[in-house]
């Protein structure tokens, strides 16, 4: 495909390129499908994926507002290749190239065969993950979220751990196939609205729908459709019916970690649902706020019931997007800034627990409190991960939740008061307890001594990698948080503008 317009920040279209080599790879796969070292192209892809996207990173100008590195073709009708980044599509960037590099050495590691199908699938992911991060075209956006979620459900299921695989698979259907629904009727409502304005012309991408005002009467419509689209991906309370199931009788870490630690119905939101229907927000602003405080306790207290690790993480997951949305519903700049920088460390230390969870299944062969215990003096690294994780989650100082967490509930108590911001610490501090409980009963409890004694395999080379890696990266971000805040400060001008505030007032309008 011939890019015919793409602009000159960078000596090749670095976009486009970072598209078009999963589909190199899938030949490459495809060509060495019965090696027995197809292992090393399909590794190598995702670590010159990461790569690239750390040239994208040094190359971003931080100092611009202006989406960069734009790149333009016509595809057919409305529906146009329109890609582009900010800030904030290159943060989501480095977090998704990074664990889907991790993912594609754990695969190996939890021998998820046949490494062919493995592969490919992974790495069809990761083409789909870099389109959907980089297109401005809303349409195309709907329907790469489509083909991603069938791919990962067939991870889900693929590779499943239970014996009740289809029915954590058929309410993960039920519930992705009413998002994708609704986020198809939205996006086809809003080209239809902008045609209305336009003499009969339909667009989906941002930057036309941006010049045109949604009129008052289709906002709310387009709203719920795009918004409650989205709820069901990222999951919010109580639309997360799909997520214990899977969490329980899926994969343990694969499909998990791509549907939770990237969260790309969060940057759904703040790419699409934010800039264009601002007085929608506004207007479902205290419903929605109440629901997600709702959502933080009802998670957090059903998590601390739980008696398998996987089922508790779900419900540890629900807990913490609702602290997120109190953080974009504060609709201030110090609240967009930590819960976009709060979703990336979620999505971070959550992705860590998981893969921990999967190198104690590797090993025990279960995830029930009851059968685990005294594991820290047989894998005492993976426990020391473990618990990191957990502290970065809780937003410990020296992780990078910390200096999110603080924003965010600063810009809350200046929206909201202290009711609500101590509400959303509150929830932090129940969540504390139960991820520093489910680590004192799987690694330091005494195992039972009524189970059959069991040996602890040793780590192995390839699990030392992904454990130090997580480790290293989760407390090296912890400690240096600065470059990310800003990467994305002059990419949420826009929407402190939308939204009252401004960089030369400093407050409301």
């Amino acid at each position: 495909m011939q890019i015919i317009d793409w602009h000159l920040q960078i000596g090749f279209p670095i976009l486009g390129v970072m598209q078009v080599l999963p589909v190199i790879g899938l030949v490459v796969l495809r060509i060495m499908k019965n090696s027995k070292w197809i292992l090393v192209p399909a590794i190598s892809l995702t670590f010159i994926e990461l790569l690239l996207t750390l040239i994208l990173y040094r190359t971003y100008d931080h100092q611009t507002i202006a989406f960069q590195f734009r790149e333009f073709l016509p595809l057919f009708g409305a529906i146009n290749y329109h890609a582009a980044v900010d800030g904030i599509s290159v943060l989501f960037l480095l977090l998704g190239n990074f664990l889907i590099f991790i993912i594609s050495i754990y695969g190996p590691v939890r021998s998820l065969k046949p490494h062919y199908n493995f592969q490919s699938i992974l790495t069809s992911l990761q083409g789909n993950l870099i389109a959907l991060f980089v297109t401005l075209d809303l349409m195309l956006f709907v329907l790469i979220s489509v083909a991603q979620l069938v791919l990962c459900g067939y991870l889900l299921w693929r590779w499943a751990t239970s014996e009740e695989k289809d029915l954590a698979f058929i309410r993960y259907l039920q519930f992705m196939g009413s998002g994708m629904l609704l986020l198809f009727l939205g996006t086809l409502l809003m080209g239809w609205q902008y045609s209305q304005a336009h003499n009969g012309v339909w667009s989906f991408d941002l930057i036309e729908l941006q010049k045109s005002t949604v009129s008052t009467f289709y906002q709310p419509w387009i709203f719920f459709m795009l918004f409650y689209g989205f709820a069901i991906r990222i999951p919010l309370f109580p639309l997360h019916g799909w997520l214990p199931l899977a969490a329980e009788f899926g994969n343990v870490a694969v499909a998990p970690t791509i549907l939770l630690g990237l969260k790309t119905g969060i940057y759904g939101l703040l790419r699409f649902v934010y800039p264009l229907l601002p007085q929608a927000v506004v207007d479902w602003q205290t419903f929605l706020l109440i629901i997600s405080v709702v959502g933080i306790f009802y998670a957090a207290l059903i998590a601390i019931l739980q008696e398998n690790l996987r089922r508790m993480m779900a419900f540890a997951v629900i807990s913490h997007t609702g602290i997120v949305m109190i953080g974009l519903l504060s609709l201030h700049p110090f609240s967009f800034q930590g819960g976009v920088l709060l979703t990336i460390n979620f999505g971070l230390a959550t992705s860590s627990l998981l893969f921990m969870t999967g190198l104690i299944y590797i090993r025990t062969r279960t995830t029930m409190f009851k059968q685990l215990g005294g594991l820290f003096d047989r894998i005492p690294f993976i426990g020391v991960t473990f618990f990191v994780s957990g502290l970065a989650i809780v937003g410990m100082p020296g992780t990078p939740g910390f200096d999110a967490a603080h924003l965010l509930m600063e810009g809350a108590i200046e929206r909201f008061g202290t009711v609500v911001t101590i509400s959303a610490a509150l929830g932090n501090v129940i969540a504390a307890g139960f991820l520093l409980w489910a680590f004192q009963r799987a690694f330091l409890a005494p195992s039972d001594e009524k189970m059959k004694p069991r040996t602890i395999a040793k780590m192995t080379g390839p699990e030392f990698v992904i454990t130090a890696t997580l480790f290293v990266i989760i407390v090296g971000t912890g400690f240096f948080s600065e470059p990310w805040l800003e990467l994305i400060e002059k990419s949420l001008e826009p929407l402190n503008e939308i939204y009252g505030f401004s960089e030369k007032t400093g407050g409301a309008h």
